[in-house]
C-alpha cells in the first residue's frame, strides 16, 4: 500500500472521527452557518449531524431541540444512503416519515429537507438539515441555495481539521497528524515494514536562547526557513512524508526499503544554515536517528519514543537544568542590539581591531609569541572583549565570518612584518565547530601561501575541546591543519580518557597542562607519580608540555622536580597591546635581532 493513499485514508478517517467530538469552537462557528441557513430559506430550525455506523450524533442545532440517537432512528440515514439532497414537504404524507418519533412527538417535525456533507476526497462527513413545523414547498432555486451553503459548511469543516494537524509556524504536518497516519496504518492491517526518521536541526536549549537574544521572530523566521530547505536539500523525499513534530524537530515516515535514512539524511543536511532575520543567518548542525517498525506491532507513540531515543543517542547531549532566574529581558535586548551592531561592524570593516599578547620565555626574558585577541571599541559601550559579544555569534553566521576576520587580521600582520625582526609567530583560538568546516584548514593555508608566509608562523590553539573526540569534522579537520604544517595548541590535557584518545588520533605540538593537576601535584606525592606518567606519555608524543606560570615560582617546586626535562617553562603574559604600541615594544626588546630569534 502506497504511502500517499494510506496518507489519504487516514486524513479521511480522521477527518470524520474529528466532527463527531465535540469542539466548542468549531461548533459556535457551525451554528451560525446553521443560522444562516433558517434565515435564507425561510425555516423554523436547522441542525448538523454526523452519522457513524451505529450512531446519529447532532453535532450543531438551531432553533431545535434533539438528542443523539442511534443510526437506524436517525433522519437523515436517508440522505447518507442515498447520496443526495432529501426534500420532504410534508412528513405526514411520506411513509419513511409519518410514524417517526420526531413527526409523531416533539419537536414535531413537518418539512424536511437535508443534504449529504462530503468534502473534496468524497467522505461523507454528515448531513446539514432545514426543518419547519409546518408542510412548505421548496423549490430548485432554494435547493441550490441549500446545496452551497454545505458547501461552504465543508470548504470551513476542512480548513478547521487542517488547522488542527498542520503546525501553525512551519505549515508542515504536525506529531498528531504522524501519530494518527501511523495509527491508520495499524487499522489497515498494514504489514510492510515502515521507517521514521528523526531530524534534529537546532536543540531546544539553543532554540531557547536565540528566541531570548533575537525575540520569538526570529526563532519563527528560522524554524520557516528549514522547513522550507529541508525539502529541497532532501530531494528526491518522493514515497516519505514531512512533519514538525517539536520545536526545529522534524520526521519523516517512509519505507524501510527506501534511500531515506538516517546516514542519507544527515548527508544531505551537512553544513546547512538558515535565515534568522535582520541579514543574519545560522549555521545548524543536524542530528538524526531513525527506527524500523511494522505498525500494529506496537502503538504509535511507541514507535515515536523509540525514534527519540535513537536521536538521543546519536546526538550524546545532556539538556542543561533551566535557570529562570537567570534570565534577564533587558540583557535579551542587549543581546539582540550587540549581534545587530556586530554584524553592521563586520560589514563595514570597523571598530573591530586585535590586540595581541607577548608571550615572554622565563628563562631568556625575551618575546617568542603572540597571542591574537578580538576588541571591539564599540561607540557607547567602549572597550569589550571577546568574551562579551563573540559567545553571542556562535552557531550564526556571524560566527564563521569572524573567524574569517581573526585569520585575515592576523595573517595581514604576518604579511606586513615579513622579514622584518620584530616578527614573531601568531597564535589565534579557534573552536571544534571552525576546524570542522571541510575547506577550512586549506583556507587558511592558501592565505599563508598568498602572503609568502611559511605556516609555522601562524600556531592554531584549540579551546573548549570537551567533544571533540566524538566529532568526525573536527578530528578531520585538525588532521588536515597538521598535514598541512600548522602547529596546534591544546590546552587542559588532564581532564578524562576522551583526551587521551584525542592525542592517540591527532596529537598537538603543544599542550597545556590544567592548574588543577598542577596544585595537586604540589600537594601530594600521588598526584607527582600521576604527573610523571602524563609527562612520559606525552613525551613519546613528541609533544612539549607547559605548566602554568604560577607552578615554576620556585627552582624547588614539586612540580619543577616531578617534570625536570619532561615539561618546558610557562612563558608569562605581558597585558595585550595594539598594534602600534606592540611594535615599539617589540623594537624595544628586540633591538636589530634577526627574525626567529
Amino acid at each position: 500500500m502506497s504511502m500517499e493513499y494510506s496518507k489519504k485514508e487516514s486524513h479521511r478517517t480522521s477527518e470524520k472521527n474529528a466532527l463527531s467530538i465535540s469542539d466548542r469552537g468549531r461548533d459556535e462557528g457551525l451554528k451560525k452557518f446553521l443560522r444562516l441557513a433558517s434565515q435564507l430559506l425561510g425555516t423554523h430550525g436547522s441542525y448538523l449531524t454526523v452519522l457513524t455506523d451505529e450512531q446519529h450524533i447532532v453535532r450543531a442545532s438551531y432553533n431545535i431541540e434533539l438528542q443523539d440517537s442511534s443510526r437506524e432512528q436517525a433522519l437523515c440515514r436517508h440522505v447518507v444512503e442515498g447520496g443526495a439532497t432529501v426534500v420532504v414537504t410534508d412528513t405526514c404524507r411520506d411513509a419513511r416519515f409519518a410514524y417517526h418519533p420526531l413527526i409523531t412527538h416533539a419537536p414535531f417535525i413537518r418539512f424536511y429537507v437535508g443534504t449529504p456533507l462530503k468534502n473534496k476526497n468524497g467522505l461523507m462527513l454528515g448531513t446539514l438539515c432545514v426543518t419547519d413545523t409546518v408542510p412548505r414547498t421548496f423549490d430548485n432555486q432554494q435547493k441550490n441555495i441549500f446545496e452551497s451553503l454545505a458547501a461552504l459548511v465543508i470548504a470551513f469543516l476542512d480548513a478547521w481539521h487542517s488547522a488542527a494537524f498542520v503546525e501553525p509556524v512551519t505549515g508542515l504536518a504536525n506529531r498528531e497528524r504522524l501519530v494518527r497516519d501511523i495509527q491508520h496504518l495499524a487499522n489497515l492491517n498494514d504489514t510492510a515494514s515502515r521507517r521514521l526518521v528523526l531530524i534534529d536541526c537546532i536543540d531546544m536549549s539553543r532554540a531557547f536562547e536565540l528566541s531570548r537574544s533575537l525575540g520569538m521572530a526570529s526563532l519563527e523566521s528560522l524554524l520557516k526557513d528549514v522547513a522550507t530547505l529541508l525539502p529541497l536539500r532532501l530531494r528526491p523525499i518522493s514515497g516519505g512524508l514531512l512533519y514538525t513534530i517539536a520545536t526545529g524537530r522534524f520526521a519523516i515516515l517512509t519505507h524501510s526499503d527506501s534511500h531515506i535514512s538516517a546516514r542519507w539524511v544527515a548527508e544531505r543536511l551537512n553544513g546547512i544554515s538558515a535565515d534568522v532575520g535582520d541579514g543574519l543567518t545560522m549555521a545548524l548542525t543536524t542530528c538524526v536517528g531513525q527506527t524500523d517498525f511494522v505498525a500494529g506491532d506496537a502503538p504509535a507513540y511507541e514507535v515515536l519514543r523509540r525514534a527519540v531515543n535513537a536521536l538521543e543517542y546519536e546526538s550524546g547531549q545532556k539538556v542543561s537544568p533551566f535557570r529562570p532566574e537567570e534570565l534577564s529581558d533587558s540583557g535579551c535586548a542587549t543581546d539582540f542590539t550587540l549581534m545587530s551592531e556586530l554584524a553592521d561592524a563586520l560589514r563595514r570593516n570597523h571598530s573591530l581591531y586585535l590586540a595581541f599578547q607577548p608571550k615572554v620565555c622565563l628563562k631568556s626574558g625575551k618575546p617568542v609569541g603572540l597571542e591574537a585577541q578580538m576588541r571591539w571599541h564599540h561607540p557607547l559601550r567602549g572597550e569589550l572583549s571577546a568574551e562579551n559579544f563573540a559567545t553571542l555569534a556562535e552557531g550564526t553566521e556571524l560566527d564563521k565570518q569572524l573567524t574569517a576576520w581573526l585569520v585575515d587580521r592576523a595573517v595581514s600582520r604576518l604579511k606586513r612584518l615579513r622579514h622584518h625582526h620584530i616578527q614573531l609567530p601568531v597564535t589565534i583560538s579557534l573552536h571544534e565547530r571552525d576546524v570542522a568546516d571541510v575547506a577550512f584548514a586549506e583556507k587558511v593555508a592558501e592565505k599563508m601561501l598568498k602572503a609568502g608566509l611559511p605556516v609555522s608562523l601562524l600556531i592554531i590553539k584549540i579551546v573548549k575541546t570537551e567533544h571533540i573526540i566524538d566529532s568526525p569534522a573536527a578530528m578531520l579537520g585538525l588532521e588536515m591543519l597538521r598535514r598541512l604544517g600548522f602547529s596546534m595548541s591544546w590546552e587542559d590535557v588532564a581532564k578524562g580518557y576522551s583526551k587521551i584518545r584525542y592525542l592517540r588520533q591527532s596529537p598537538p605540538v603543544i599542550i597545556k597542562l590544567d592548574n588543577v593537576l598542577a596544585n595537586a601535584i604540589n600537594a601530594k606525592i600521588t598526584s607527582r607519580l600521576i604527573a610523571h606518567s602524563i609527562f612520559s606519555t606525552l613525551k613519546e608524543f613528541n609533544t612539549i608540555v607547559l605548566a602554568d606560570e604560577t607552578a615554576f615560582h620556585a627552582a624547588t617546586s614539586p612540580l619543577a622536580a616531578t617534570a625536570q626535562d619532561d615539561v618546558a617553562y610557562e612563558y608569562f603574559n605581558i597585558k595585550p597591546m595594539a598594534e602600534t604600541e606592540l611594535d615599539a615594544w617589540l623594537h624595544w626588546k628586540l633591538p636589530g635581532e634577526p627574525s626567529g630569534h
